[in-house]
């Protein structure tokens, strides 16, 4: 018997040092986010500005009341009538703060500083709320739109230049009254979306917490943490392998963990995710990108906005809590696959997707 236990004692101390060197490899292996460099800064930057002041194609999405409502897009939306429609040009907007305040040497810093004065004036605002309080237009652009636009107040409201004070005063009236809206309708908003295009609830819900949760405005943070405790605290088994559909550009499953690790405690988050996609925490997780067979399809490019999308929820989760550093190599391919087709591309995925690059990219930080 005690030969036995000299010679188990031996077997350990050879294995041992063995395992210690395999998780040592493994640990090397974990890949590092991607992240924005100031060449790609550049690249990235030139998409909003072509079309930020680019008034046609434009979509309106617009409900006419009468004949008095007929307008072109600067007349209607005199702040953000460019990139095709009025949530493009919001997250243009963002992208191009964004991308100052990481990179204030962009080789046209002075040209973006001059358009963003150019169309965040008070009296263009003025008009932009003018047409929110229209009497056909009390949702418009619910809440994908509005989302954004908290995300730009929030940009803004973090970027530490004068310019950056004056955008965020003139902008102040829309980004009280989007606040106000998102008050006013949540209440009433009894089953939560679970789509992957622009009314999903759980994408909506996110970067307004993000803004309230920077800003200090409780009444809008008290207000998303009840409704969002009510619509998904319960739920459990995410189809993911459902996902992606035909169109989407948000993965409903996905933006669901954004918005609760946003929301919950770490313990409450463990129990949750635990019912909802326990196949996350398993360290060999793999997930397809999404495939695009026509970037010249407005509806089917979709698919390269789902891949920045899925990447920055599991940048985010990984930055936040270290156990799923497994995820940034998940990440990293979604945003390999479709971060080269942004430069040249055309216009149907050119005025919109490089501000989800650089939001996820941002994200991997």
């Amino acid at each position: 018997m005690k030969k036995a236990r000299i010679i188990f004692h031996i077997i350990v101390l050879i294995i041992l040092p063995g395992c210690s060197q395999q998780n040592k490899k493994s640990e090397k292996t974990i890949q590092q986010p991607i992240r924005l460099a100031i060449e790609q800064a550049n690249k990235l930057a030139a998409l909003p500005l072509a079309c930020m002041q680019t008034e046609y194609p434009n979509k309106l999405s617009q409900t006419l009341g009468g004949k008095e409502d007929l307008g072109e897009p600067h007349e209607l939306h005199p702040a953000f009538f460019g990139c095709f429609d009025w949530h493009s040009a919001v997250h243009g907007h963002w992208s191009l703060v964004k991308l100052l305040k990481d990179f204030p040497s962009l080789e046209q810093a002075a040209f973006i500083k001059q358009k963003l004065q150019e169309n965040i004036t008070k009296e263009n605002i003025r008009l932009e709320v003018l047409y929110f309080n229209g009497e056909q237009d009390k949702s418009y652009e619910r809440t994908y739109g509005w989302a954004w636009l908290l995300k730009l107040a929030e940009e803004l409201h973090t970027w530490n230049d004068p310019l950056a004070r004056e955008l965020e005063g003139n902008l102040k009236p829309l980004t009280d009254l989007i606040a106000e809206k998102y008050i006013e309708f949540l209440p009433k908003l009894k089953y939560p979306i679970r789509v992957g295009e622009h009314t999903n609830t759980a994408f909506g819900l996110s970067f307004a917490w993000d803004y309230a949760n920077t800003t200090g405005h409780e009444l809008l943070k008290t207000a998303i943490e009840t409704r969002t405790r009510e619509f998904y605290l319960n739920d459990a088994g995410c189809p993911l392998s459902w996902e992606p559909g035909g169109y989407d550009f948000l993965s409903p499953c996905f933006e669901e963990i954004d918005l609760m690790r946003r929301i919950l405690s770490k313990n409450e988050f463990d129990d949750w995710i635990d019912q909802f996609a326990p196949q996350l925490k398993d360290k060999k997780f793999t997930l397809e990108v999404g495939e695009v067979t026509d970037r010249t399809d407005g509806k089917l490019v979709h698919l390269d906005g789902l891949n920045f999308s899925r990447a920055w929820v599991m940048y985010g989760l990984a930055n936040q809590y270290p156990e799923y550093k497994h995820l940034i190599q998940v990440a990293n391919e979604h945003v390999n696959y479709s971060l080269p087709n942004l430069v040249g591309d055309t216009y149907e995925g050119g005025h919109w997707l490089g501000s989800f690059a650089v939001y996820a990219l941002g994200e991997g930080l």
